[in-house]
């Protein structure tokens, strides 16, 4: 029960350390993107494939 003393301020340490790197990313614009939903709109992401083939049509 002893390691409890050291683990929960520990993983209390952590979770303010990653709520802060959040929050700093937050403010930092990490998150926008303005260009790339601009350029996304133009490219056909669908891949150019061969039309279907009826197999039953060759019996």
């Amino acid at each position: 029960m002893n390691i409890l003393i050291i683990l929960v301020p520990a993983a209390l340490l952590l979770g303010l350390l990653g709520l802060f790197a959040f929050f700093w990313s937050l403010r930092a614009n990490q998150y926008d993107d303005p260009e790339g939903a601009a350029r996304r709109i133009l490219t056909d992401d669908t891949p150019d494939a061969p039309p279907p083939t009826d197999d039953r049509a060759r019996d």
